[in-house]
């Protein structure tokens, strides 16, 4: 029993610094559906070339960090109601404070997602 915990303790120390960091928790929680849609969207757009799998990952995580998942999700339904064509009614998800508060916090995101994940 004693040499199992010996090995441990010996094994642990000789594991490499990265090995023994924590891992990174952002500041707010997604739900899972959420953060591999983002990774699935994120690898799909660089060709899901398997080198884009960590940097995805990094990019949602970021995100994830700088803002609350419903300011996170608003922003998304935001921009999603934008493309949609929706013509005059589509001015409120233009026009509105709100609207561009939500859409510039994401833009801001992407942007550090744009630095921090390379």
């Amino acid at each position: 029993m004693i040499r199992a915990g010996l090995l441990v303790a010996v094994v642990s120390m000789l594991a490499s610094p990265a090995a023994r960091a924590e891992a990174h928790h952002p500041a707010h929680d997604y739900p899972t559906a959420t953060r591999a849609d983002y990774v699935i969207g994120c690898m799909a757009s660089n060709g899901f070339k398997r080198e884009f799998l960590e940097r995805c990952a990094c990019g949602i995580d970021t995100i994830a960090d700088l803002m609350s998942f419903e300011d996170y999700e608003l922003a998304e339904t935001i921009i999603s109601m934008q493309r949609g064509g929706l013509g005059d009614r589509g001015a409120m998800f233009r026009d509105t404070p709100v609207a561009k508060e939500r859409t510039e916090q994401l833009t801001r995101a992407q942007a550090e997602v744009a630095l921090q994940c390379k």
